[in-house]
């Protein structure tokens, strides 16, 4: 049974918090735990201090791959730690430079947790699948196509290796599939699909995507991604689950969708993909995850579209 703290919400910590999916989480635990502290660490090389515009708690403007973990928590140990923090953009290209933000980031928060007894939950991602057709199970064979991917991936090896050397540890990975939703559009190029054909069909222009449109992504909302992260504190047992909808959706069927709840007509424009490393199928298997974390994503594609499109353009 790993161990979990009576005062676990007391001091909470959240690197990348300035982030996408980063600031979605800290507000939301800011709106369920009005009493805890809450410390957002963030270099803001992919953060906007404009996602935390309504955040009351603290912010500490360090790289975490680079400063002694026990030196930034001196003053406030944390009793809960997300670990979000990491190069996302999947185009980088500088092997090392991934590799070291990325593992050595994660190794140092590891090491931090394990020695003062914090439990750690942590972003991986459907990215370590690489390029397939079915389900996407956690017993999959790793098969990264990036850099960005293969960095998760050995973050995954050296998590999965403290979760058997220190059972009583709480380690959860969480692999993120295509997240979308409110707060995105600070990444620019990075952002989701979702976010640039809504603008693209705003504007009056056709949505581009890649041909022939019947490529099919698992597109999760990101209020369900924040629920996982905190339902996989009640987690009985360390390990790493899927974070998706389940269900793969199309391009075609996507832009036909924001169609419908902009109230316009616009066909696709469709043009060949550039990417040789790029994903045309993914789908998570929740089994894991409804099992152990009690995760039930709350959001069709449908719904969640129709949500994300009220907070862009009201």
């Amino acid at each position: 049974m790993i161990n979990i703290t009576n005062n676990l919400w007391e001091n909470i910590v959240v690197t990348g918090g300035a982030g996408f999916i980063g600031s979605n989480l800290v507000l939301e635990l800011q709106r369920r735990f009005p009493k805890s502290h809450i410390d957002v660490v963030d270099d803001f090389r992919s953060g906007d201090f404009a996602n935390l515009e309504d955040f009351r708690g603290d912010v500490q403007a360090f790289d975490v791959s680079r400063i002694d973990m026990a030196d930034l928590f001196y003053n406030r140990p944390p009793t809960v730690m997300f670990h979000l923090a990491s190069i996302t953009d999947t185009t980088v290209t500088d092997d090392k430079l991934m590799l070291h933000d990325n593992v050595e980031g994660f190794r140092g928060i590891l090491d931090y947790c394990i020695e003062n007894n914090v439990p750690l939950v942590y972003a991986s991602s459907a990215a370590t699948y690489g390029i397939g057709e079915g389900r996407m199970s956690e017993d999959n064979t790793p098969a990264p196509a990036n850099v960005y991917a293969f960095s998760k991936t050995i973050l995954d090896n050296v998590a999965r290796k403290a979760m058997k050397d220190i059972p009583e540890q709480h380690i959860v990975g969480l692999k993120f599939f295509n997240v979308y939703g409110p707060r995105e559009g600070h990444k620019k190029i990075a952002s989701s699909m979702i976010y640039h054909l809504s603008r693209m069909m705003k504007e009056g222009k056709r949505p581009r995507i890649f041909a022939p449109g019947d490529q099919k992504r698992d597109f999760v909302y990101v209020r369900d991604v924040v629920d996982a992260i905190i339902a996989a504190l009640g987690a009985e047992e360390s390990g790493i689950y899927n974070v998706g909808s389940g269900r793969a959706r199309s391009f075609n069927e996507l832009c036909a969708i924001l169609n419908d709840v902009l109230g316009i007509d616009l066909a696709p424009e469709y043009f060949e993909c550039p990417y040789p490393f790029y994903q045309p199928f993914t789908e998570a298997d929740l089994t894991r995850a409804k099992a152990a974390l009690g995760y039930e994503p709350k959001y069709s594609l449908e719904d969640g579209v129709a949500d994300y499109m009220k907070f862009l353009y009201g």
